[in-house]
């Protein structure tokens, strides 16, 4: 019997060793030394602080700034272990709502959410990435459509002319991936850094 099992242990030992072991080590040396920012989470610094990660979106509210697709992820109910509540872009917890096409629920929140932009911006047609979620609860990125859509109430409230703002947001698109894969896309994080940029710029007078 221990004839049998000797080779069993073994060849288990030696996998475990090389698969959960060597070779997640040998790719993580591999990736730090090829790819370090990316492989420390692709984390985005201003004036030396972290203020997030190029590859996780975040909530951004204020009228001042792009705001990226609403999130469906929650998180516990701080008052009641057993529920949960909203909590846009939580990374513990990537996921979506579930809800589907039926679901009243979703209707009246894609309705508000309409409302809301419509009266923000009468004159265009509101992306659809403006009113629905992704899949993970955290996409960093949104259309250039839903950029420009927005250009008009950050430049009003910023007190920029508003081709400044569409060429702020053209210089932020990122186009497909080797030009055929993907869509065009704008980082939101990066928009709004570039963004408190620029006004600094004007409001200095460069």
């Amino acid at each position: 019997m221990l004839t049998h099992l000797r080779p069993t242990l073994v060849l288990t030992t030696a996998l475990t060793v090389v698969t959960g072991l060597a070779y997640p080590l040998a790719m993580t040396g591999l990736a730090g030394t090829l790819f370090p920012a990316k492989a420390a989470g692709s984390l985005v610094e201003r004036d030396g602080v972290v203020v997030g990660s190029a590859l996780i979106g975040q909530s951004f509210t204020g009228e001042r700034y792009f705001h990226g697709r609403p999130s469906a992820t929650t998180a516990p109910d701080p008052a009641d272990a057993t529920k949960t509540v909203a909590a846009p872009y939580n990374a513990a917890n990537s996921g979506g709502s579930n809800l589907g096409p039926t679901s009243q629920a979703l209707r009246d929140r894609v309705a508000d959410d309409l409302a809301r932009l419509k009266s923000e911006n009468p004159a265009a047609p509101v992306p659809m990435d403006l009113v629905t979620t992704s899949g993970s609860g955290l996409d960093p990125d949104i259309s250039p459509e839903a950029a420009l859509f927005q250009a008009p109430r950050i430049a009003r409230t910023r007190g920029l002319p508003e081709d400044r703002v569409r060429d702020l947001v053209a210089a932020q698109t990122q186009d497909r991936l080797l030009g055929i894969l993907g869509e065009p896309r704008v980082n939101v994080l990066a928009l709004n850094l570039a963004l408190d940029a620029q006004a600094g710029q004007v409001r200095t007078g460069r």
